[in-house]
């Protein structure tokens, strides 16, 4: 099947290979494919058949859509744990806190290592594997880094990470240890990091698989793929996603608008991305109204998956925010952690920067931008398990220093070894 790579700036196309961003101009690259020859090959029957399947990589929730993902890689070359097939969920007290009367969470925490970063991780280290290359490598908070050791160790692969020192949440770092990876903490930032792995990938022939790797972002698509099918192929009023390096962003407008052109949608849902308030340069281009995102120098908040003050995806998602006619907006860490207490006292869970998708419907059902009898879809990007110093923190009270106080505390209780003590603590 004929597939391209496309600049999104200069138009310019290429052969797919070892290519991240254009020759010509820099911009980055959209994989393009032949949307015309899928007609008669793809359909909601034919990824309906493979629901369920127990055979790779049909099993896979990204590679059931694989004439969509990268109809390029052969079986031999699909590198899956499997990934994908994550849930929706629905909980009354979700519903009241948005002020929401048909909200649901799609929980891509339940992917293998406990983000969405599995759905693009896959076709990228499959795509390595096409390629031939021998070692794979990416800038993180966390989430990438715990990913691409994971998927590259399943590949045979050795990879390099390079993590901000000292911003990184224990429970994302012990995966990259674990998994395999080379930890390389690099003096100051995300944005520090993002720069050096990049020149790194050039000079050192490195396989460079942050989200300005195209085929990451076309796993992710698969996150849109699936919700649809979920919802018997009808697409929602909102979907709302957390913001920080906008690959989920470029990817659900991309997704969207390839299924409305196969005719496998009747409507392209808006999206809402959703940032921290500490590091909030997407944001700002947006309530500006300018045509150029000024990076923020030195992004600062909790939710640590979302910390970048430079994200190298803003011009494919201000493309996904302009066609879905959807908005930007952010949240502030009381917020985040606020909504994050309401999503796992429901029993759900979720990391930090996960709620931030909550804790913006909720904003933005206030301001009147979302009505309370949309039909909408927040994305639960991380598992609880990825930060659990913050949940600790927040119910114990521990981040005043940070301006966040617990407004659901739920705080264990001291008592004596003895039954009236417990019946008194229970009452």
């Amino acid at each position: 099947m004929d597939v391209s790579l496309k600049c999104i700036e200069c138009g310019r196309s290429f052969e797919p290979g070892v290519l991240y961003r254009c020759s010509a101009c820099n911009g980055l690259l959209d994989v393009v494919p032949d949307l015309d020859s899928l007609r008669g090959i793809v359909s909601r029957d034919l990824f309906d058949s493979r629901l369920g399947s127990t055979k790779a990589p049909y099993n896979s929730g990204i590679w059931r859509f694989r004439e969509l993902i990268h109809p390029l890689v052969s079986d031999r070359d699909i590198v899956s744990r499997p990934e994908g097939n994550t849930s929706l969920y629905f909980h009354r007290r979700v519903d009241e806190y948005a002020g929401i009367k048909n909200l649901r969470l799609k929980h891509e925490g339940e992917n293998p290592t406990g983000s969405f970063k599995d759905r693009g991780m896959s076709p990228g280290v499959s795509e390595a594997r096409r390629l031939g290359m021998e070692v794979t490598a990416c800038a993180s908070t966390g989430n990438t880094s715990a990913s691409l050791a994971a998927y590259s160790s399943l590949a045979g692969l050795s990879s390099v990470v390079f993590i901000p020192e000292g911003n990184i949440a224990f429970g994302k770092l012990s995966q990259a240890l674990a998994y395999g990876a080379r930890v390389l903490q690099v003096e100051g930032n995300f944005d520090d990091a993002m720069a050096l792995v990049q020149e790194s990938a050039s000079e050192l022939g490195l396989y460079l698989l942050n989200s300005v790797n195209p085929w990451r972002v076309e796993g992710q698509k698969s996150i849109m793929f699936e919700l649809v099918q979920q919802l018997g192929w009808e697409s929602p009023d909102w979907v709302v996603v957390p913001a920080g390096n906008l690959g989920n962003t470029s990817a659900f407008g991309k997704a969207f608008l390839e299924l409305e052109e196969l005719d496998l949608i009747d409507s392209i849902p808006k999206i809402a991305s959703v940032q921290a308030s500490g590091a909030d340069p997407f944001f700002r281009q947006w309530r500006d109204g300018v045509d150029v995102l000024e990076a923020v120098g030195e992004p600062e908040t909790i939710a640590t998956a979302i910390r970048i003050g430079n994200p190298v995806s803003w011009r494919k998602a201000l493309r996904s925010i302009r066609s879905s006619g959807g908005v930007v907006d952010e949240v502030t860490d009381q917020e985040i952690m606020d909504a994050k207490a309401v999503i796992d006292s429901s029993g759900i869970g979720c990391e930090p920067a996960s709620a931030a998708s909550l804790a913006g419907v909720r904003k933005l059902r206030d301001a009147g931008v979302v009505d309370r009898k949309d039909s909408v879809v927040c994305i639960v990007t991380g598992n609880i398990l990825k930060d659990p110093e913050a949940t600790v923190d927040y119910h114990l009270d521990r981040l005043g220093d940070l301006g966040i106080s617990p407004s659901y505390a739920n705080r264990p209780v001291s008592i004596k070894a003895d039954l009236n003590s417990v019946r008194e603590a229970i009452k």
